[in-house]
């Protein structure tokens, strides 16, 4: 299946066109992750439902023109997700995907982690965890000083939270009831050293981001209604804070052999098992597992 289906409800009808969407993004991922035979593709496949709504249906997006002032601001905190939101980008029409063979190779506009220099869309350039949500307190009170309506969202990883520089920012959100600014944060549970719990206990999260100031919710990274819910309901909200959304993701999601390896942080695979990741990726979708 390569077209959208339709129906008569358009409830429905948004659901099944953003489904789509998120596995383009998967599939643009895993084609970069073949182009160099290696990647932070688990992360991909398991943050492309929340690209997929923020990308094709929160996001005021401009991609004849991604520096524009009316544009919303997407950081992306965690750099080493460049492969994601490249995938992202190349679906919402910021980066031709033409360039996508390119992608980590010399010269290219899509280097293996995220360059603001280099990107479009990129809004900066991510790598030493913990730095977005700070840069992301400071658009917001720009764009709130300038009575734009415009928004900023903030995409980080679960190891963020490891970081002093998070919660300085998050504290900072609240004092200055930056109602514009939304975080993001990828519980995928996996670090470079291991499991996330493991190397630094952050539980209990909605408490804490609670007790911080904020609002909070939480949520089913990969049930797409649930995500497309949280993402308009913090929106909605009337309340002068900053906006929150925890979203519990599986690593390689969609891709049955990838979301049962024990370690996902960092993927290579044999030549042959990237078409054979499209393959299962298609004929999940295909089926309606998705």
């Amino acid at each position: 299946m390569t077209t959208i289906p339709r129906s008569a409800d358009p409830a429905a009808d948004t659901l099944a066109r953003l489904a789509y969407h998120a596995w383009r993004i998967r599939r643009f991922a895993l084609r970069m992750g073949e182009v160099q035979g290696q990647g932070y593709v688990g992360q991909a496949l398991g943050w492309a439902d929340v690209l997929a709504v923020a990308y094709c249906h929160a996001m005021n997006v401009t991609p004849d023109n991604p520096e524009a002032e009316d544009r919303d601001r997407f950081l992306l905190s965690h750099g080493h997700y460049a492969i994601a939101l490249y995938a992202a980008l190349i679906e919402a029409g910021v980066i031709p995907e033409s360039e996508l063979d390119t992608y980590g190779s010399d010269d290219s506009r899509l280097p293996m982690s995220g360059m603001a220099t280099y990107t479009p869309g990129m809004e900066i350039s991510g790598g030493s965890l913990g730095q977005g949500l700070a840069i992301g307190v400071g658009m917001a009170m720009a764009l709130q000083m300038k009575g734009s309506p415009r928004w900023v969202f903030n995409s980080m990883s679960d190891g963020e939270l490891d970081e002093g520089s998070t919660w300085e920012a998050a504290l900072s959100a609240a004092h200055h009831k930056l109602s514009n600014l939304v975080a993001l944060v990828d519980l995928n549970r996996q670090q470079a050293d291991g499991n996330s719990h493991e190397i630094l206990e952050f539980e209990p999260l909605v408490d804490k981001w609670q007790a911080f100031g904020w609002h909070v919710q939480r949520v089913d990274g990969n049930d797409l209604p649930a995500v497309l819910a949280a993402f308009d309901a913090a929106m909605a909200l009337a309340e002068a804070k900053p906006r929150v959304i925890l979203f519990d993701t599986l690593m390689g999601k969609g891709v049955d052999f990838l979301e049962s390896r024990e370690k996902n942080h960092f993927i290579r695979v044999e030549p042959d098992e990237w078409q054979a990741a499209i393959a299962v990726l298609d004929a999940n979708y295909d089926q309606g597992a998705h």
